[in-house]
Order: structure tokens, then sequence, then C-alpha cells
């Protein structure tokens, strides 16, 4: 497969599937015509795939909270990552095709389960069609909180389609090394489009708001950023946090992981076909308190286990 990756100013503002050109919705800028029943980059034509739509109960404490965050799992995704967790849904080979008057019904249904909040997983090659259906949705009664959770390669304009529609960010910021971005996404200019993606997060919701104001509640508003620490990056860690935390300060929530899982097909990547130790681990949360960040969570014990990971079967799609 092919990845392309273009700057932002090469597209036009309305950025869209729909345009004659093909799709644009992303920096792979494929220009492919999903429309006609083509797949771009990220796998997937027009017509919206899911693997799953249930509670889930492995996201930060004030998004999952004890009933769990309403998830749905989209089908595709443009950055294909090496160490992907995801592969089933991410390459596409998992997932069911539903139409947008579907999406919007499993909203519903997800909040009569008791959802703490509409849990959008990699959801930026279906924007349009997601945008409709949580219009739709909120039309006929949704009212929880909508969280669009990304790993941050997504342009600006296609960001503020969902404008009035999400309420919580929950970005990845994966490297600031160009060479990282490079070998394991195959996107050298990933930093630079993820700064641009969440300073667009950022200006949507604003500084967090929690339930009743308290901290500990759930998250009504805000955007967290996600950070998994690779092995042996612990430097190139230590650049990510040190920019988010210079640029955003307490105006985010940073959450800084260590569940990193060697999956199948990382021969070639011998450098990361490991667990993270402990030691990389803390020499990474070390550096966050220690410049000060206070906003924010941090995994303790074994996470690095296939248990986080979800079946894909296709529930409540």
């Amino acid at each position: 497969m092919h990845y392309h990756s273009v700057e932002e100013s090469n597209v036009t503002e309305k950025a869209g599937i729909r345009e004659e050109q093909g799709c644009r919705l992303c920096p792979r800028n494929c220009g492919v015509n999903r429309e006609a029943g083509k797949s771009g980059v990220c796998g997937q034509t027009a017509v919206v795939k899911a693997a799953r739509a249930a509670l889930h109960f492995w996201e930060e404490p004030c998004i999952s909270g004890k009933a769990g965050s309403g998830t749905v799992f989209f089908s595709g995704c443009p950055l294909h990552c090496v160490f992907c967790q995801n592969k089933a849904i991410a390459e596409g080979t998992a997932g069911k095709y539903i139409s947008v008057e579907r999406l919007s019904e499993i909203f519903l249904e997800l909040q009569e389960k008791g959802a703490n909040n509409i849990n959008l997983v990699t959801p930026g090659h279906f924007v349009p069609q997601i945008a409709e259906a949580l219009a739709t949705a909120k039309g006929k009664g949704l009212y929880l909180p909508v969280v669009y959770n990304t790993g941050s390669y997504e342009y600006r304009d296609t960001l503020r389609k969902m404008e009035g529609l999400v309420d919580i960010y929950l970005p990845d910021f994966k490297y600031m090394d160009t060479a990282l971005g490079l070998r394991y996404s195959h996107a050298a200019d990933y930093s630079e489009v993820a700064k641009a993606a969440v300073a667009e997060m950022v200006r949507q919701t604003g500084t967090a708001v929690f339930e009743n104001g308290d901290e500990d509640g759930l998250m009504k508003r805000g955007t967290i950023v996600r950070h998994l620490v690779l092995p042996g990056c612990a430097e190139d860690s230590k650049a990510v946090i040190r920019y988010l935390h210079e640029t955003y300060g307490d105006r985010i929530y940073l959450s800084i992981m260590n569940q990193f899982t060697p999956v199948s097909g990382l021969a070639d990547y011998p450098e990361i076909n490991r667990r993270v130790t402990k030691q990389e681990y803390e020499e990474v949360v070390d550096y966050a308190l220690s410049i000060g960040v206070e906003c924010g969570f941090i995994q303790e014990g074994e996470t690095a286990e296939e248990s986080f990971i979800p079946a894909f079967d296709g529930e409540g799609v």
C-alpha cells in the first residue's frame, strides 16, 4: 500500500469525502472516490463500517467511570501503525457495513444501556456520516457527551466539521521525532499534523469541565492527550510531554500509558518487539512530574495484556 502525506495548505477549505476530486478528509490526501465504492488509504469506502458498539471499561476513569463508555469502534485507519493493537479493525478485516440511520440508532441504544458517553474510536474517515448520525440522534433525544477518540492524524478542517457535536477529544500524540513517525506510522509529518490537530481540539473544548466540578468525577468537556510510551523511546516521550505541557499547561490532561503490547508482525522492528520496562515508564512519568505536569493519568501494574483488546465480533452493530 502506498501512503501519502501532504501539507494541509494544499487542500481546499471545504475538504471532504463528497468533493469531485475524491476524499480529502485526512492528511493522506489520497483523492480516492470513496462514494463510488473505492477504498482510500484508510481501507474504507463511503459506507460506514463498524466492528463493535458496546460499553467499554478500559478508558481513563473520567471517561469509563463505573457504567462504562459507549464505544463505537470504526473499521479502517489512515495510519496503519506497525504496532497497532487493533489491527483487525485498522486493516478493515473486522466489521459490518451499516447505514447512517443505523449508526444514529446505535448511539441511542448505547445511551439506553447506561453509557456515560458516546465514544467514537478512529472516526476521522467517516466524519461526514458520523456528523449526520449524531445530528439525527440528538434530534431524537441523545444527550450524552460525545468523545472523539483519534490517532491525531487529522486535518483541522475535518475536525471543524465536528464542532458543536463533540464534547471531549481523546487524541494520541504518538511521536515528536519525524523518523519515528515515518518508521512506525509511514508518516514523517505526524508530529506537525498532530500539533495542528490538538490545537484545534483544545480550541473547541477549552479547559476541562467535570461533573459537579469534581476532578475525580466524569469529564463533561475537555481534551485528554494520550501518549503511549514505546520501548527504547523514552527521550521522544519526554519531548512529547514537554511540548504538550509548555504549549497547553493545565488546559489539557495528559494520559501517559505503559500498555504497549507487542503484536505479531514486528519481526522487522526488533527494537520495539518487547514490552516497555518498568524503569522506562517510570523515567517518563518522573520527567513529567519534574516539569510540573499535574493534570493527568498514569497506569500502574501490568497493563500490557491482550485483555485490553476487546473482541471485534460485531457486538451492538
